[in-house]
């Protein structure tokens, strides 16, 4: 279990999070809702060390993470995929994937069991990453993630931008994976993909968890969603 009490964080002696608590289950999926400028993001760069932490404590297990370099920690099992990807485009699909298979010593039989969940990166494997589409690009980065066989996977806005079709295979996929019992922190934006996928729904607003719901019983109408997120 993923587990953040008192954290407060931000960029130098900028301060963005502000004393948040949050708990990420195995076989759970933790929705993270708010609008722009909420410390979503930051958040999950928290996670990963990349801000400058004032305050708190992140513990996978019974593993303290908030200390380790920011290289530490995916070796301990967080994979993060985060906005825009961030894929080394010239290389191929294999050798991105491979990146992700060194970070823990993982062996060939786990990047198997990765391209059957993503039988399209098998057909690209000599293909530049930087040639894929959106929707391609965003498989990639997941897999890549998944190479690292975490406990718990952050994923930042992973349906931006994606036709509906890949919008499908990313929500498919991560219903596999929890069902698999990995802990799943997703940032997301668009409620429908929130409510088909999650099991609690967290709103962050100021740099704070502002209310965390059960997704069960909430509608795409639900007031929290007009509260929180809406213009």
């Amino acid at each position: 279990m993923l587990r953040i009490e008192g954290l407060t964080a931000g960029y130098g002696d900028k301060i963005v999070l502000r004393g948040v608590d949050l708990r990420a289950e195995p076989g759970h999926v933790t929705c993270v809702m708010g609008r722009n400028g909420a410390g979503k993001t930051t958040l999950l760069r928290s996670i990963m060390g990349q801000t400058r932490r004032h305050a708190g404590i992140i513990h996978l297990n019974a593993t303290p993470l908030h200390d380790l370099p920011a290289h530490e920690v995916p070796r301990h099992g967080i994979g993060y995929v985060p906005q825009g990807r961030r894929l080394f485009g010239p290389l191929s699909v294999a050798e991105n994937l491979e990146i992700g298979l060194m970070v823990r010593a993982h062996d060939p039989a786990t990047r198997e069991r990765v391209l059957t969940l993503f039988p399209r990166l098998r057909e690209r494997l000599d293909q530049p990453a930087g040639t894929l589409s959106g929707g391609e690009q965003q498989m990639l980065a997941l897999a890549r993630a998944l190479c690292l066989e975490p406990a718990v996977l952050l994923l930042d806005e992973p349906t931006e931008g994606l036709q509906p079709s890949m919008i499908r295979l990313i929500r498919d996929s991560v219903t596999t994976l929890k069902a698999a019992g990995v802990a799943i922190v997703l940032v997301e934006q668009r409620v429908e993909a929130v409510l088909s996928i999650a099991d609690t729904v967290v709103f962050m607003a100021q740099g704070q968890i502002a209310e965390t719901l059960p997704a069960a019983g909430l509608t795409p109408d639900a007031e929290p969603f007009r509260r929180h997120i809406g213009i």
